[in-house]
C-alpha cells in the first residue's frame, strides 16, 4: 500500500473511532437535558429520542480532515461552509428557528465555497446539456447556488428513517471517492480525504442509527453532510471537464445518476405538493420512503431497498456513461415518472383500501 492509501486509512479510521465514541456521550447529555425528538404525526419514530448524531459525524469528520488532509483546492473553504452550516443545524436541533435563518446559512456557506476557494467551486460549463457549453460567470454563480442549496435540502429532506440519509450519504460519497482516487490528479485528489473521512465518521454514527435508532442525524448532520455532497458533486462535474476522467462530457448526467434517490424524492414531493395547491415546503408524509412504508415494508428494508434503488441507477450511468448527458437525463426522467406514476397508483389502491375499511 501507497502513502496515500495509509494516510486515507488513518483518516478514515479516526474519523471513525471519534464518531463511535462521541455517540455514546451525546445520548447520555441529550436524556439528561431533555433535548430528545417528540413524535409527531409526519414522524415514524415512536419514542423520544436525541437528534444530535450530527455532531458525532462532524467531531470525526472535522478532526480527522484537518489532522491528515491537504487544505488546499478548496478544502479549507469547504470546512468554513460546514462550520458555518454546522452551527445553524445545532440551533436546529436545540431550538428550532425559521426556513429564512436556515436559508441565511446556506447562503454564506455557498458564498465561502465560490467565492473565496482558490481555484473557485463552481459549475463553468453545461458540457452540451441542451446545447449549452460554457456559461456567463453570472449564470455559473447562480446555478452553482441553486445546486448547492437544492443538494443540501435534498439530503435534509431524505432524513425520515433510521439509517436512511446516512446509507444514502456513504453510497454517494463512497463513489465520488473512487472517482476522486483513481483520476483526481493533483487538483481533485484531496476531495478522497474529504469522501474518507465522511465515510469514518458516517459508519462510526450508523452504529446507533440503525432500527431503532437510539440518535437521529439531525439538522446538524444532514445540512453538513448534504454542503459536503454538493461540493463533491460540483468537483465531480468539474473533473470531467478538466481532467477528461473518467466521464468526460457526460459527468453531469452520471452525477444526478449518483445522487438519484434523494434528488428524486425531493423533485417528487415538491411537485406532488404544488400540484394540491400547497407551498413546496409544507410538510407531509408523502416522501418516497413514506410510501414505500405504505406497501407495508419494514423500516430496516424500506432504507435497504432504496439504497439498493441508488446502486442500480449509479451501475446503469457508469456502464452507459457514453450514451452523453441528453441520453442519460433523458433515461432518468422516464424512470422517474414511471417510479411516480407506481407510487401513486399504489398510494391511491391503500387510501382506498383504509376508506374500505
Amino acid at each position: 500500500m501507497n502513502a496515500l492509501g495509509i494516510q486515507l486509512g488513518l483518516s478514515s479510521l479516526w474519523a471513525f473511532l471519534v464518531a463511535l465514541f462521541a455517540v455514546p456521550s451525546i445520548i447520555y447529555i441529550a436524556h439528561l437535558k431533555n433535548m430528545l425528538d417528540t413524535p409527531n404525526v409526519r414522524t415514524v419514530h415512536e419514542s423520544l429520542t436525541p437528534r444530535l448524531g450530527g455532531v458525532a459525524v462532524f467531531a470525526g469528520f472535522m478532526s480527522a480532515l484537518t489532522i491528515f488532509a491537504p487544505l488546499d483546492n478548496g478544502v479549507q473553504q469547504l470546512l468554513a461552509g460546514c462550520i458555518v452550516l454546522f452551527f445553524v443545524g445545532l440551533k436546529d436541533d436545540l431550538v428550532s428557528i425559521s426556513v429564512s435563518k436556515k436559508f441565511i446559512g446556506q447562503l454564506l456557506a455557498t458564498g465561502v465555497v465560490m467565492i473565496m476557494a482558490e481555484p473557485e467551486i463552481r459549475i463553468t460549463n453545461f458540457q452540451g446539456i441542451l446545447g449549452v457549453h460554457e456559461l456567463p460567470v453570472g449564470i455559473s454563480y447562480a446555478f452553482t447556488f441553486l445546486v448547492i442549496v437544492g443538494i443540501t435540502n435534498a439530503i435534509n429532506l431524505i432524513d425520515g428513517l433510521d439509517g436512511l440519509a446516512g446509507t444514502i450519504v456513504l453510497i454517494i460519497v463512497s463513489t465520488y471517492g473512487y472517482y476522486f482516487y483513481r483520476y483526481g490528479g493533483p487538483n481533485f485528489q484531496n476531495y478522497v480525504f474529504v469522501s474518507v473521512c465522511v465515510v469514518g465518521g458516517m459508519l462510526g454514527f450508523l452504529r446507533y442509527n440503525f432500527h431503532k435508532a437510539t440518535i437521529f442525524m439531525g439538522d446538524t448532520g444532514s445540512l453538513v453532510c448534504g454542503f459536503i455532497v454538493s461540493v463533491l458533486t460540483i468537483q465531480f462535474i468539474e473533473m470531467g471537464l478538466k481532467v477528461g476522467q473518467p466521464f468526460a462530457s457526460s459527468s453531469p448526467a452520471v452525477a444526478a445518476g449518483i445522487l438519484f434517490v434523494p434528488l428524486f424524492d425531493t423533485l417528487r414531493v415538491f411537485i406532488v405538493r404544488m400540484m394540491a395547491g400547497r407551498s413546496p415546503f409544507s410538510p407531509d408524509k408523502n416522501h418516497v420512503h413514506h410510501r414505500i412504508l405504505a406497501m407495508g415494508f419494514q423500516q430496516i428494508s424500506t432504507v435497504m431497498l432504496l439504497a439498493l434503488l441508488n446502486l442500480i441507477v449509479i451501475l446503469f450511468v457508469i456502464n452507459f456513461a457514453y450514451l452523453g448527458n441528453t441520453m442519460l437525463i433523458a433515461a432518468l426522467v422516464a424512470f422517474s415518472c414511471l417510479l411516480s406514476i407506481f407510487l401513486g397508483v399504489y398510494h391511491s389502491r391503500t387510501a382506498r383500501q383504509r376508506v374500505a375499511s
